[in-house]
């Protein structure tokens, strides 16, 4: 964005001398105007941005022009929120610094570097006005702390605004009366009878005030260098999408108890849609067709009460990928955004070029009806203070949020998710639908007082819904002796199509090496993304046709993937890891009797953390039941989750602390809902992406590196220093990457994925050219 604004910039490096022994007299005027003009205190008009190759005139963009067109844009966008006198303002401050001689002076060529955020950030700052300080100061770098620096690099703005108060007195001569407008009254939802506003609440409002002027800042410049306005090409309305989905779904026919179900389902979906905003819950156990019911709940309540898009959440890319699938085949992938980090934009922009680019000017602001992600993608952006991903969440107010697979809410950020989701509904005409199988105890209560309140749940009796849904009968373990993975290996081996599920990577690669090669499928995130969807699809295949297949999994399988088992093994888990396996099996009720799914105690122990603790948890409340329990009993699985979240630490890294002391950059550093500080990312020989990963050593681009994304594999921190000790990796150019070296690329295993645990010397004979 910086460069954008400061294309004039380029004039920086212009050699005057080489110039003038060069170029013809009109070149030579412009030259010599510029080593003129960059001497100038004073100038005759005020410009924004330039054009480079042409002089200050009528191609250049005047900075009362821009700062009129970002406060009218900033302003619209924030009255989703009820705060549009607000937005105006930050768009027309945000750029009042570079009334300053010294900029004018620098974008017609000058080398001075002059700070241009400070004076409107400090003007806000004297009119007691925070929020729009912090949000025109971050502008460009990113909302900073209040007081201290923390790990970012952004200066606080206690600081910024302490720089800035000669640059204030500067541009107050030139723009006094811009500066002289009033700030508005805030937003009602910040106001309080019985004392200051909750700051928490202050906290969020800021970065959607951000939000609305990042993106109005973006557009507005990008629709000067381009000459027209970026629209959202070719969507539908809500209205047309509703009308869309309900012809698709007219095609399904009850034709069977399973079908009968998911018809009901649909039914009270649509009936639930015509209530107010708020929060609704739809409980609905796996293979009861909650996807495509929540979107149609999802549609109509925005038709009904006016919302403008859809978001749906899902935890893992796999749901994210399987939900965008669906929706596209009922309403057309022009209207679907998918956005999330294993998205192949190099294969898209191959297939169809024109829709890839919609999708990624899209993905700058969620500017779509319908958008499906990831929770790290939405979550982490609520929480955010960078430019790029605050942009978007002004587009999230007035929204019908989806969050499928609620119980995945992870239990170290629930208090301040909790928080976020609250306000949405309350301050950010948002309605929040919790969609799962296994609805987590997030009611407000005396142990969780910052749960939620008025959850409206949208099926009639979801526990009748769950045992005429009964697909599977559960065989627990006799006791807590471990069964040895050739004893789980002979029983797998005696069916022929069956899934066992493990709860470590290493556990699924040692069970697998022990089945039969013929017919046995691995999956774990050794695998790259690429490399399980193509398994995927082939296990559906065989699946489908009835051949043998033996699938061994970690417990990503469990993360919506849409496969039909009649036999599923799993090893002991918390409830509602059970209850996703469970789902996998049976899953159309096909079969004449029950579905086997067969709980066993592993040779390790969970990972640690909620995964561990889970299943110590299940394996009390089992104990406790005398070695019998229901899994989706709805009254067992509350208690379960009140257990869980009891003993978990639900603020674990101080998130709250942070946000009401308005430190915007450490909050940001903070929630990582995927805690990186013990991987990194590799990139492993599949398909094309050797080619890919030249592409990029070649040309590091944006586009490049994103291109690397469907091929990369998370590795231990301790498995890279290792791997590399060895040759087995090299470093990917100027960045955190790597990726298998062509002379171990052995070390990829069409079966498994990455052998990290392989430490052979190099064959010999790879060496001989």
């Amino acid at each position: 964005m910086e460069q954008m604004n400061e294309i004039g910039l380029a004039y920086r490096q212009i050699d005057v001398q080489a110039i003038v022994d060069h170029v013809d007299s009109e070149s030579l005027n412009y030259t010599r105007w510029i080593s003129h003009r960059v001497t100038d205190t004073m100038v005759d008009e005020y410009f924004a941005h330039s054009r480079l190759g042409t002089p200050p005139g009528p191609t250049w963009e005047l900075l009362e022009t821009h700062l009129t067109r970002v406060a009218e844009m900033a302003g619209r966008f924030a009255e989703d929120f009820d705060s549009k006198e607000w937005g105006y303002l930050a768009g027309l401050w945000h750029d009042v610094g570079k009334y300053r001689a010294g900029f004018q002076r620098r974008i017609r060529g000058s080398r001075e570097q002059i700070e241009h955020a400070g004076a409107g950030a400090l003007a806000a700052q004297k009119h007691k006005a925070v929020p729009l300080a912090f949000a025109i100061a971050g502008h460009h770098a990113g909302l900073a702390n209040q007081t201290e620096g923390g790990k970012s690099g952004i200066r606080p703005l206690r600081e910024r605004l302490g720089g800035a108060e000669d640059a204030l007195r500067e541009v107050s001569v030139i723009a006094a009366e811009l500066l002289s407008r009033p700030v508005p009254k805030p937003p009602a939802f910040l106001l309080r009878a019985d004392g200051p506003p909750d700051p928490c609440r202050v906290e969020l409002w800021t970065r959607f005030l951000f939000s609305a002027l990042v993106d109005a800042d973006y557009l507005a410049t990008e629709a000067f260098y381009k000459g027209y306005e970026r629209t959202v090409a070719a969507a539908d309305s809500i209205s047309i999408l509703r009308k869309k989905l309900d012809k698709y779904l007219g095609k399904f026919k009850p034709d069977s108890p399973v079908n009968e179900i998911r018809a009901e389902v649909l039914t009270q979906c649509r009936s639930a849609a015509s209530l107010g905003p708020g929060f609704f819950s739809v409980t609905v156990p796996t293979g009861g067709g909650k996807t495509l019911s929540a979107l149609a709940f999802a549609l109509c309540h925005a038709e009904e009460s006016g919302h403008d898009r859809v978001i749906s959440v899902a935890p893992f890319t796999s749901i994210v990928e399987q939900t965008a699938n669906e929706y596209c085949k009922a309403i057309g992938s022009r209207n679907v955004l998918e956005h999330h980090s294993a998205f192949d934009e190099a294969r898209a922009r191959d297939e169809n070029s024109e829709l890839e680019l919609i999708r990624r000017l899209a993905a700058e602001n969620w500017d779509a009806p319908i958008v499906v992600s990831t929770a790290v993608q939405f979550f982490e952006s609520l929480f955010a203070n960078r430019t790029s991903r605050c942009r978007k969440l002004h587009n999230i107010s007035n929204s019908v949020v989806i969050l499928d697979e609620a119980q995945t809410i992870p239990t170290d950020f629930l208090i301040c998710i909790l928080d976020v989701l609250k306000a949405l509904v309350t301050d950010y005409h948002c309605t929040i639908l919790l969609c799962t199988a296994t609805q987590p105890a997030l009611d407000a209560r005396t142990a969780l007082p910052q749960g939620l309140s008025n959850v409206r749940e949208v099926i009639a009796n979801p526990g009748e819904l769950t045992e005429r849904l009964r697909r599977v009968a559960v065989e627990w373990p006799i006791n807590l002796e471990p069964k040895p993975y050739t004893s789980l290996a002979a029983e797998v081996t005696s069916h022929s199509r069956v899934l066992a599920v493990t709860h470590r990577r290493e556990d699924a690669r040692i069970l697998a090496e022990l089945l039969p090669e013929d017919g046995s499928y691995h999956l774990s995130a050794l695998m790259c993304a690429a490399h399980r969807s193509e398994v995927l699809q082939e296990v559906k295949g065989v699946l489908n046709s009835g051949g043998v297949c033996r699938l061994v999994s970690t417990q990503l399988i469990e993360a919506g993937v849409d496969v039909d088992f009649p036999v599923v093994f799993r090893a002991m888990a918390g409830l509602d890891s059970l209850t996703q396996s469970a789902g996998r099996c049976n899953r159309e009720g096909r079969l004449s009797t029950l579905g086997r799914f067969v709980v066993y105690n592993a040779e390790t122990s969970p990972p640690p953390g909620n995964p561990k603790k889970g299943a110590e948890i299940a394996r009390a409340m089992l104990n406790e039941r005398g070695g019998v329990m229901e899994i989706w009993d709805q009254d067992i699985l509350r208690e379960y989750f009140r257990r869980l979240y009891h003993v978990a630490e639900k603020d674990k890294h101080g998130v709250m602390a942070e946000r009401k002391s308005l430190s915007f950059a450490n909050v940001a550093e903070k929630v990582r809902l995927v805690d990186d500080g013990f991987s990194r990312p590799v990139v492993v020989p599949w398909n094309d992406s050797p080619v890919r990963v030249a592409a990029f050593r070649a040309h590091a681009t944006r586009d490049t590196q994103r291109a690397l994304q469907p091929y990369i594999v998370q590795v231990r921190v301790t498995d890279i220093e290792r791997l590399s000790q060895i040759g087995a990796l090299e470093p990917v150019g100027d960045t955190d990457l790597f990726a298998v070296s062509e002379l171990r690329s052995d070390l990829y295993s069409p079966r498994f994925g990455l052998l990290v645990g392989e430490d052979e010397q190099i064959d010999p004979a790879r060496l001989v050219l």
